[in-house]
């Protein structure tokens, strides 16, 4: 019997969806850690999770990087990589008081809600900043100007807020948030602050808003989604509630493929897939491999946005490896 005609007997298919994966944010901050390690050495240390997955962490842990939560764990005089979700300006000042190298491999996109947030303290406006408490992003944001910013953890938490001048107020959010619930708590704070001003550009970030697009295109067709990615990463676990509240009839998250259990396909015939923004494909092609060997040999690609954006290295990084290679040459 031929793949064709096992489909067609069993009805059973995978909606791929893309954008999924890697962004380029991820990208740059996974490539810093690897070409930190070949230019200056093992160890090579990284303060927090250099991105939130287990598999990329484990993977560059064997290649001789080691995490830590903060600088006073990492020897004085040492290379220290800050993740990509960005940190307060006094991890800074801790690293240069440890006379440590650090390398800054913080988005850009997070870095632009930085300077966004020192410029609108600046001016002296209260600051509303949308995301999840204890949140790297929200830690590292909030330092900027904690004077100044206050956090809302979602619609219901607009009803608490106050300011000092109702006319001077403005809001900027996480870059990995639920675009629909942080509108929603935009809308909640406007009934309240009806002059409240908005970021100059979206906060959210391209490859979050495109992964919860393409979700919402496929999930009122599943029986169920599986996201790859870590619980610990915000931008994965709000592709599952997006596909729900699109229509999914179920929904789950998963690291690796052998976490899958077959209970939640027993009765499926549509399975959408997709992964967080920290996620690499491998992991995605070996969860393919897993449904295929249960009958989910149809694979259509579902596509609603091509990404072409890259990040280049960090300065000081980059500057280095230069050196080496004129040293070399």
């Amino acid at each position: 019997m031929t793949e064709a005609e096992t489909t067609s007997r069993t009805g059973k298919r995978v909606l791929l969806a893309k954008p999924r994966g890697y962004c380029a944010g991820v990208d740059r901050a996974v490539q810093t850690v690897e070409e930190a390690l070949k230019l200056y050495g093992a160890p090579i240390y990284v303060r927090k999770q250099i991105v939130h997955n287990k598999h990329v962490v484990r993977t560059l842990e064997a290649q001789g990087a080691i995490f830590v939560e903060e600088n006073e764990e990492v020897p004085e005089g040492a290379t220290v990589i800050f993740s990509a979700h960005g940190v307060a300006p006094e991890v800074y000042e801790q690293a240069k008081e440890r006379s440590l190298k650090a390398i800054d491999a913080t988005c850009p996109l997070v870095t632009k809600v930085h300077q966004e947030a020192k410029r609108f303290a600046a001016e002296d406006y209260d600051i509303l900043l949308i995301g999840h408490e204890g949140h790297e992003e929200v830690i590292g944001t909030a330092g900027e100007a904690p004077e100044h910013i206050q956090l809302v953890d979602g619609p219901a938490d607009a009803d608490r807020i106050t300011v000092r001048d109702p006319n001077k107020v403005v809001w900027l959010s996480q870059t990995t948030l639920s675009v629909d619930e942080t509108m929603e708590t935009v809308a909640r704070l406007k009934k309240r602050l009806p002059m409240l001003q908005s970021p100059p550009s979206d906060d959210i970030c391209y490859a979050t808003s495109n992964r919860q697009h393409v979700v919402k295109e496929i999930a009122a067709e599943c029986d169920v989604v599986i996201v790859v990615g870590s619980r610990n990463s915000s931008n994965s676990v709000r592709l599952v509630e997006v596909a729900l509240d699109a229509g999914a009839r179920a929904g789950h998250l998963v690291d690796f493929a052998d976490e899958i259990d077959d209970a939640w396909l027993a009765e499926a015939r549509t399975v959408g897939l997709t992964s967080g923004a920290s996620v690499p494909d491998e992991l995605v092609q070996e969860v393919l491999t897993h449904l295929a060997e249960r009958g989910f040999t149809d694979v259509e690609e579902v596509v609603t946005a091509n990404e072409r954006l890259t990040f280049s290295l960090p300065q000081e990084l980059k500057r280095d490896m230069k050196a080496a290679a004129a040293a070399r040459g």
